[in-house]
């Protein structure tokens, strides 16, 4: 890896990180439109309100991380990080980053208006188990996992490593709370959706 090298990973992790948060910001705009309200955009509870100081530091490590990686002192950095990754992992790197993009795009699809960023409990969604949530109860925060986990194969440092585990805590956390919710909301049929499906990956 040289040093022309590293800065197309640094733009690839910083333009995936920013044109993914911008498209949940444009996706939120979309569902407000239709559905005449946030769609609770705003945390209502504590643990939301935790996590929402989490999502916030995904989002600013996410995008703010290849600005510093390397600083001034870019090629004593190439060489630092150049056993770690070899050339041919660039590749599937940026096609772990597409693919989540891609499939983020598709649950937006799938979800249409029932899609919401927080919990309120005075409100019964359609229960969406279509398309990726046939096999997976959570698959946007699944398709933020494959994104980071592509920005740590093209940015292989200790930051990018500690986001992507920081940020897996954070989506467990908040497909738990999401999922005490939908069982109240919607019984038995949420708890057979529960029994043929993974939270974040398909069940074997």
């Amino acid at each position: 890896m040289d040093v022309d090298g590293l800065l197309l990973r640094k733009a690839v992790v910083a333009g995936s990180g920013l044109a993914y948060w911008i498209g949940v910001l444009i996706q939120a705009r979309r569902v407000r439109r239709q559905i005449g309200r946030s769609p609770n955009m705003m945390p209502r509870t504590t643990k939301e309100r935790v996590l929402w100081f989490g999502w916030m530091l995904v989002i600013a490590v996410w995008i703010g991380q290849p600005f510093f990686a390397g600083g001034e002192n870019a090629r004593a950095f190439v060489r630092l990080c150049s056993p770690l990754v070899h050339e041919a992992v660039m590749i599937p790197g940026v096609l772990l980053v597409a693919a989540g993009f891609a499939g983020t795009l598709w649950c937006y699809a799938v979800m249409g208006s029932a899609w919401r960023i927080g919990v309120n409990t005075h409100e019964k969604n359609e229960l969406v188990t279509a398309g990726p949530f046939a096999r997976v109860r959570h698959p946007i925060y699944a398709l933020q996992v494959v994104m980071l986990a592509g920005a740590l194969c093209l940015l292989p440092t200790a930051c990018s490593l500690l986001l992507l585990a920081f940020h897996l805590v954070c989506v467990w956390v908040k497909a738990a709370d999401e999922e005490a919710y939908l069982v109240a909301t919607h019984g038995d049929s949420y708890c057979a959706h529960l029994a043929r499906t993974g939270r974040l990956f398909p069940k074997l």
